[in-house]
């Protein structure tokens, strides 16, 4: 499936001809399939180099030197997640696949850890050489590009440009390193279940190795292509929620690969206490918001609890 290569840089340093271009761009692929490769996103080659060796140490570690760090451990969705842990999909078997997460890394006498607000935690670190120093360059870069591709959304959408910068600054955002290991099960050939994303928009790195899926809207599964130095982005559902349902949350999933498989996926969710409620361009007559008003916060916990075995024990699920 060819999916539009769209050169985002406009939307940093073009004429104001050339954004509303770029915004139109994205804004038209959004509607579709809403899932796009972004090239021009300015995020230079060594910080994704030490990015994906950082993650090749910690994935390599001993089991227990991992599970210390298990997102068990946290209320806040950080931390190491084994094999087996996560089920995107209810209907199938749990996804193949381990990962780690970090969030925005606040000290912990910030007021909002003090307040004890909801996903609001400490990142969870290894002991390894350089890694909280990788993971941290990788996160501030995904997190510019994501603002950037957020004007976009805003002016596609007939907003004033920075309308997304004051519900992004102090944003929910995750980075979560990802394995695939080799192989697959007899009973299920996917590493991660059919789902949508939780968020505004995914920023999604990988190794060059194929897997990634999407579900068309004729209900056809399709390979995401690949494409050197672009990301791979797309719309999650709190955008979707936002835009009233003008944007596509589309399902994906990724196959168990013939070798190991490493991606690096940047979530970005809004802060905690902005207020998703449908976009006025995006209602009008005979079609009024299909959503009532929520929280970012309280939009995650509940995606999040339904996701996590041990989140809907505690929740008396």
């Amino acid at each position: 499936m060819a999916l539009p290569i769209i050169d985002i840089s406009g939307l940093r340093d073009g004429s104001e001809a050339r954004q509303r271009e770029v915004a139109a761009r994205i804004g038209a692929t959004c509607r579709e399939t809403g899932f796009f490769l972004a090239t021009g996103h300015g995020v230079d080659r060594e910080t994704v180099t030490a990015l994906f060796g950082a993650a090749r140490r910690f994935f390599a570690l001993p089991a227990a030197d991992k599970e210390a760090l298990s997102i068990r451990h946290s209320p806040h969705n950080r931390g190491y997640v084994a094999l087996g842990e996560e089920q995107l999909d209810p209907s199938r078997p749990a996804d193949r696949k381990e990962a780690f997460n970090i969030g925005l890394d606040l000290a912990p006498d910030d007021a909002e850890i003090r307040a004890g607000l909801p996903f609001r935690g400490v990142n969870l670190w290894p002991s390894q050489p350089r890694f909280r120093e990788a993971t941290l360059a990788y996160f501030n870069a995904a997190w510019t590009v994501a603002r950037l591709l957020h004007r976009g959304f805003a002016l596609d959408l007939g907003l004033r440009e920075g309308f997304f910068e004051d519900k992004l600054d102090r944003p929910l955002a995750t980075l979560r390193l990802l394995r695939y290991p080799a192989g697959n099960r007899p009973d299920d050939p996917l590493g991660a279940g059919e789902h949508t994303d939780y968020g505004n928009v995914t920023v999604l790195a990988n190794d060059g190795m194929p897997g990634l899926e999407l579900r068309r809207r004729d209900g056809v599964w399709v390979e995401v292509p690949r494409v050197a130095g672009a990301f791979v982005c797309n719309i999650g559902d709190c955008l979707m929620r936002w835009t009233n349902g003008a944007y596509a949350s589309t399902p994906h999933r990724v196959h168990a690969p013939s070798v190991e498989r490493f991606s690096v996926a940047f979530f970005c969710d809004p802060n905690p206490d902005a207020v998703v409620a449908a976009i006025p361009s995006c209602t009008g007559p005979g079609n009024p918001p299909r959503w009532p008003p929520i929280t970012a916060a309280e939009h995650l916990r509940s995606r999040l609890d339904a996701t996590y075995a041990h989140r809907r024990k505690a929740a008396g699920g």
